[in-house]
């Protein structure tokens, strides 16, 4: 006598509810190696009463150029902010050490709800150390300002950036579909000028080359694109509209550190 063939199935009931508040993604691109000072500074941040996050690691290769490197690793980020609609995007790469109250900080900006775009204070990498801080193009770093100030320009980085998703929304919609990878297609919300062309006239080759987070914040004021994702009233009541962009060097000064833990400044 044989024994009955005993069905088994599993059932998942999908409530649609993801388990987490949609209000801010914190996006860290990352070559995966992270100094130990980094660690403190992130999971020892004081934590905002009744504060809702999500946190992304995106996984970039600085060892194959075409591939994950950070424009591409932010866009794969603001391809889930989209996608789960979150409210505000932090990105936060490896190497910014922020101060320990900067997620109470970055709570007032989000309750607020007062400024599109915050980014935090940090050095450069290098000899000698200089702010982060832009006005204009290839006229160097902007030094107009004291320790404290909360500074407005038109060019900041993105190791440590709030972000309105309005703002990425807008920038989204006009953004061309690209493949990293095989199977893997974002947006071009985030782009690394790398170009070259000849020009047939004066017989001249001429190149261009920057970063991805001054060739977005080019991008933003150029097309007009804090007033299309509604952001129109902030613009106008500013002192001048050509540096839309806060840094707040009072509540946000973070540090930059090398793998070796060098910091800077």
């Amino acid at each position: 006598m044989t024994s009955p063939v005993r069905e088994y199935r599993t059932i998942i009931d999908d409530s649609g509810n993801p388990g987490y508040i949609n209000r801010i993604l914190i996006g860290i691109p990352s070559t995966g190696s992270k100094r130990d000072e980094w660690v403190q500074a992130r999971y020892g941040q004081l934590i905002p009463m009744n504060w809702a996050q999500v946190e992304m690691m995106q996984w970039m290769n600085s060892f194959m150029p075409l591939r994950y490197q950070v424009a591409d690793a932010q866009n794969l980020i603001i391809k889930t902010a989209i996608e789960k609609d979150f409210e505000f995007l932090l990105l936060y790469e490896h190497d910014v050490l922020p101060p320990p109250n900067a997620f109470v900080t970055l709570n007032r900006y989000m309750r607020e709800e007062k400024v599109p775009i915050v980014s935090g204070l940090y050095y450069s990498r290098s000899r000698p150390s200089e702010p982060l801080v832009f006005r204009g193009r290839g006229n160097g770093v902007f030094t107009g300002w004291e320790m404290g100030d909360i500074v407005y320009c038109d060019g900041v980085p993105t190791g440590f950036l709030l972000i309105h998703m309005a703002v990425i929304r807008a920038l989204w919609d006009d953004s061309k579909e690209y493949e990293i990878r095989p199977g893997i297609v974002t947006r071009q919300v985030f782009y690394t000028p790398r170009d070259l062309w000849h020009d047939p006239e004066s017989g001249w080759y001429n190149s261009t080359s920057g970063t991805s987070d001054l060739d977005w914040c080019t991008r933003i004021i150029e097309g007009d694109y804090l007033r299309k994702a509604g952001w129109g009233e902030y613009v106008d009541g500013l002192h001048d509209p050509r540096y839309p962009f806060i840094v707040d060097t009072r509540d946000l000064f973070c540090r930059h550190i090398n793998p070796n833990g060098e910091q800077f400044p």
